[in-house]
């Protein structure tokens, strides 16, 4: 059953307002307008779009850190990590846009696009590495949450000192304490 309401995405730019200078005119306030133009948009259910469904594939994420299974599913054209949260699963993530490492993953079996993903290099790639925040999957997918650490450690660990970090707590307290 499709339900047709006005895009709302446009209404903003849609919208007749008169010019006012609050600097001069400080009495005047703008009035509600309605828009124009307005556009039907059908929003329906993916049985009523027959042939133009995107494929859905099963998603299968081995939550290392929590010791926990999920299995759900995502549409082609939709990133995991976003399919994961509007069914109300956890995943790490943290800048949502493919550029750091907290919700690397490494992929057990299927297969998934990624173009955008810049956190990892495509040496890490082709080793199975993926970011969820910013793949879709192409097939049914398993993966296996890593440490964050460990794989900046191996995508960016070379290019800095000789070998991991040692922690220093007390120039981490010192610098706490100047806060």
């Amino acid at each position: 059953m499709a339900l047709a309401f006005p895009c709302t995405f446009c209404t903003p730019f849609q919208l007749k307002t008169s010019p006012i200078n609050r600097r001069y005119s400080p009495s005047i306030r703008p009035q509600a307008t309605s828009s124009e133009f307005r556009i039907p948009v059908e929003i329906s259910s993916p049985a009523d779009r027959g042939s133009l469904a995107v494929p859905t594939h099963k998603v299968t994420v081995h939550d290392r850190q929590r010791g926990v299974v999920h299995e759900f599913e995502v549409p082609e054209d939709q990133y995991i990590l976003h399919s994961a949260e509007s069914q109300n699963i956890t995943l790490p993530f943290a800048c949502r846009h493919g550029c750091c490492t907290s919700c690397a993953v490494r992929v057990k079996s299927g297969e998934l696009r990624q173009p955008q993903a810049l956190g990892i290099s495509a040496e890490l790639k082709s080793q199975g590495y993926a970011l969820l925040c910013v793949g879709f999957p192409t097939s049914d997918l398993e993966v296996e949450t890593q440490d964050e650490d460990e794989v900046y450690w191996l995508q960016f660990g070379r290019y800095f000192a000789r070998g991991p970090i040692e922690r220093d707590d007390y120039a981490l307290e010192l610098a706490m304490g100047d806060e």
